[in-house]
Protein backbone atom coordinates (compact mmCIF):
# COMPACT_ATOMS: atom_id res chain seq x y z
CA UNK A 1 0.00 0.00 0.00
CA UNK A 2 1.50 2.95 -1.07
CA UNK A 3 1.72 5.79 1.42
CA UNK A 4 0.06 8.78 1.62
CA UNK A 5 2.04 12.17 1.53
CA UNK A 6 1.89 15.99 1.11
CA UNK A 7 3.18 17.04 -2.25
CA UNK A 8 1.60 20.37 -3.26
CA UNK A 9 2.86 23.37 -1.95
CA UNK A 10 -0.60 24.17 -1.88
CA UNK A 11 -1.29 21.59 0.64
CA UNK A 12 1.86 22.47 2.68
CA UNK A 13 0.33 25.93 2.73
CA UNK A 14 -3.15 24.49 3.42
CA UNK A 15 -1.99 23.48 6.50
CA UNK A 16 0.35 25.97 7.39
CA UNK A 17 -2.71 28.24 7.44
CA UNK A 18 -5.15 27.37 8.61
CA UNK A 19 -3.50 23.94 10.60
CA UNK A 20 -2.77 24.31 14.74
CA UNK A 21 1.21 24.44 15.17
CA UNK A 22 3.04 23.32 18.36
CA UNK A 23 7.01 23.31 18.49
CA UNK A 24 9.34 21.88 21.04
CA UNK A 25 13.26 22.19 20.86
CA UNK A 26 13.44 19.94 17.78
CA UNK A 27 10.24 20.36 15.70
CA UNK A 28 7.30 22.30 14.60
CA UNK A 29 4.43 20.44 14.24
CA UNK A 30 1.29 21.35 12.11
CA UNK A 31 -1.82 19.25 12.38
CA UNK A 32 -5.09 19.97 10.13
CA UNK A 33 -8.00 17.74 9.99
CA UNK A 34 -8.55 16.63 6.18
CA UNK A 35 -11.97 14.69 6.64
CA UNK A 36 -10.51 11.42 4.53
CA UNK A 37 -10.11 8.61 6.05
CA UNK A 38 -6.29 8.72 5.33
CA UNK A 39 -3.32 10.30 7.67
CA UNK A 40 -1.08 12.36 5.19
CA UNK A 41 2.14 13.55 6.02
CA UNK A 42 4.65 16.30 4.91
CA UNK A 43 8.24 16.96 6.22
CA UNK A 44 9.86 20.49 5.64
CA UNK A 45 13.55 20.68 6.61
CA UNK A 46 15.63 24.50 5.68
CA UNK A 47 18.27 24.79 3.87
CA UNK A 48 19.02 26.81 6.82
CA UNK A 49 19.58 23.21 8.79
CA UNK A 50 22.42 22.20 6.98
CA UNK A 51 23.65 20.64 3.51
CA UNK A 52 21.67 18.19 1.84
CA UNK A 53 23.20 15.09 3.55
CA UNK A 54 22.04 16.38 7.04
CA UNK A 55 18.91 17.49 5.38
CA UNK A 56 17.91 14.15 3.88
CA UNK A 57 18.93 12.02 6.47
CA UNK A 58 16.71 14.54 8.85
CA UNK A 59 13.94 13.79 6.39
CA UNK A 60 14.48 10.06 7.01
CA UNK A 61 14.44 9.41 10.41
CA UNK A 62 11.28 11.40 10.70
CA UNK A 63 9.48 9.70 8.03
CA UNK A 64 10.58 6.41 9.35
CA UNK A 65 9.39 7.50 12.73
CA UNK A 66 6.04 7.38 11.20
CA UNK A 67 6.26 4.35 9.28
CA UNK A 68 6.71 2.11 12.40
CA UNK A 69 4.58 4.53 14.48
CA UNK A 70 1.38 4.87 11.80
CA UNK A 71 -1.20 2.71 14.17
CA UNK A 72 -0.66 4.93 17.11
CA UNK A 73 -1.66 8.41 15.00
CA UNK A 74 -5.13 9.55 14.55
CA UNK A 75 -6.78 9.19 10.81
CA UNK A 76 -7.78 12.06 9.09
CA UNK A 77 -5.29 14.67 9.72
CA UNK A 78 -2.75 16.48 7.81
CA UNK A 79 0.49 16.38 9.74
CA UNK A 80 3.49 18.93 8.74
CA UNK A 81 6.66 18.50 10.47
CA UNK A 82 9.48 20.82 10.28
CA UNK A 83 12.91 20.06 11.20
CA UNK A 84 14.17 22.87 13.62
CA UNK A 85 17.87 23.67 13.63
CA UNK A 86 18.65 22.05 17.03
CA UNK A 87 17.63 18.70 15.36
CA UNK A 88 20.72 18.79 12.99
CA UNK A 89 22.92 16.52 15.29
CA UNK A 90 19.85 14.63 17.21
CA UNK A 91 20.08 10.41 17.82
CA UNK A 92 16.75 8.62 16.13
CA UNK A 93 15.96 7.79 19.49
CA UNK A 94 15.76 11.83 20.58
CA UNK A 95 13.81 12.33 17.56
CA UNK A 96 11.34 9.74 18.16
CA UNK A 97 10.61 11.30 21.63
CA UNK A 98 10.39 14.50 20.45
CA UNK A 99 8.06 13.41 17.55
CA UNK A 100 5.60 11.10 20.10
CA UNK A 101 5.85 14.65 22.41
CA UNK A 102 4.20 16.77 19.99
CA UNK A 103 1.54 13.74 18.94
CA UNK A 104 0.53 13.79 22.71
CA UNK A 105 0.16 17.23 23.18
CA UNK A 106 -1.43 17.78 20.07
CA UNK A 107 -4.34 14.99 21.06
CA UNK A 108 -3.74 12.93 17.71
CA UNK A 109 -2.30 10.22 19.58
CA UNK A 110 -4.23 6.89 19.71
CA UNK A 111 -4.91 5.44 23.02
CA UNK A 112 -3.06 2.22 23.67
CA UNK A 113 -4.51 -0.83 23.66
CA UNK A 114 -4.42 -3.04 26.40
Amino acid sequence: MKKESIKKNSEYRKVYNSGKSLANRYLVMYVLDNNTDKTRIGISVSKKVGNSVVRHRLTRLIREIYRLNEQKIQIGKDIVVVARMSAKDISYHDMEKAFFHLLKIHGIEKEEMI
